[in-house]
């Protein structure tokens, strides 16, 4: 059975608690191909020694990166801690990146909590 993918991406003010919630989660993350965008994917590679695939920055066009590989059938699930309280630079591409997720019907957790009711779901297992 092939790995599902997993897309981590965080804004800046949310990628500590990105950061955190990778290293509590550090064993169930484990049995995952991981992918973020650039400084978030770094972060979480360090911080957990797990390794993440990293994409170009989200303002930079990493965020698309994500988005085109969710089309391509590659990305399963999408962790995106987004700052809902600051515009970002980028705010298009968030939108896209969002839209696309729900397009092709991919779980998307936008906090800590919605995170971990997908990484504990019976669904992750299933082919």
């Amino acid at each position: 059975m092939k790995k599902k993918t997993i897309a981590l991406v965080a804004h800046d003010k949310k990628k500590p608690e990105m950061i955190n919630w990778a290293i509590a989660n550090k064993e169930r993350l484990s049995q995952f191909e991981l992918c973020g965008t650039g400084t978030t994917a770094k972060l979480v590679a360090e911080a957990t020694g797990l390794k993440v695939k990293g994409y170009l920055s989200g303002p930079l066009g990493g965020d698309q990166q994500i988005g085109a590989k969710i089309a391509e059938g590659k990305i399963d699930i999408v962790i995106f801690f987004w700052d809902p309280l600051n515009a970002q630079p980028h705010d298009p591409d968030v939108k896209a990146l969002l839209r696309i997720a729900a397009v092709y019907d991919i779980p998307l957790a936008t906090n800590p909590s919605s995170a971990n009711y997908i990484l504990q779901s019976r669904f992750l297992d299933a082919q």
